[in-house]
Parts: C-alpha cells; sequence; structure tokens
C-alpha cells in the first residue's frame, strides 16, 4: 500500500490575495505599506525599536550610517503612520523617546518571515548573480 503523496506547497497568485486589491483611490494595501517600510530605515528603525523604547541619540548611534535629518523624516513618517511612539519628557534638555506601538510590533512578524527567506536564500541569490555577471 502506498502512502499518499504530499502536495507540493504552492506560492499563492499574489495578486489573487487581498494585499493586492485596489481601493476607491485607486491604491493597494501592499502598495501604501511598501510605500513607509521598504526603505532600509524604516525596518532598521523597526528591528531597533523592537525590544525596548529607545532615545534619539541612542537610536542614531545603533543605526549606522543615518544622518540625524534622514532618521528624523522616517520617525515623523512611522509616527505619522501609526507605528512608532514619541515622548518627550520635560528635562533640560528634553528627553526624545521612541517606541513601537502595537501595530509597529505586529509588523515584526512579517519582516521576520522575509528575513528568514532571505538568510535561505541568499547563497543561491549570489551564485545567480555571480553566473549572470559572467555572463555579461
Amino acid at each position: 500500500m502506498n502512502a499518499p503523496a504530499k502536495a507540493a506547497a504552492v506560492a499563492p497568485l499574489l495578486h489573487t490575495t487581498p494585499g493586492f486589491e485596489t481601493d476607491g483611490r485607486d491604491t493597494c494595501p501592499i502598495r501604501e505599506v511598501l510605500d513607509r517600510v521598504g526603505d532600509t530605515w524604516s525596518i532598521l528603525v523597526v528591528i531597533t525599536l523592537q525590544e525596548q523604547p529607545v532615545r534619539f541619540n541612542a537610536l542614531k548611534r545603533s543605526i549606522e550610517g543615518v544622518s540625524q535629518r534622514m532618521l528624523t523624516v522616517t520617525l515623523r513618517s512611522l509616527e505619522r503612520d501609526g507605528l512608532v511612539t514619541r515622548t518627550v519628557r520635560p528635562t533640560t534638555p528634553p528627553e526624545v523617546e521612541y517606541g513601537l506601538t502595537e501595530l509597529g510590533q505586529s509588523i515584526a512578524v512579517p519582516i521576520a518571515a522575509l528575513g528568514d527567506w532571505a538568510a535561505a536564500n541568499r547563497d543561491r541569490m549570489r551564485c545567480s548573480r555571480d553566473s549572470f555577471d559572467a555572463q555579461a
């Protein structure tokens, strides 16, 4: 007696999932989310703030290469979208601390999934890139 063959996992057709359905503004959820977190700085801010709130200067020191202006712009955008909270303490000078909201914490799950995929496939991508470049 043969055991039933396990069906291979099939990737969903992405354009058929709710994340890609357009709304009355001709935008889709994935586009709006990628516009916010699709840049390097936003992802690094989320990763850095995941464990605990952090003061601005400590955040800047922990994210290599980010300028003060770019970090400020990124934090304002994340705050506007409800992913980050900003707390000002009335000290001299004022202490400003940033933390993730519940919504900001929830985005860690898909970021982790993407990170897992990246770790599992980075070498394959590098080999493909090397092969492609060798043909050029």
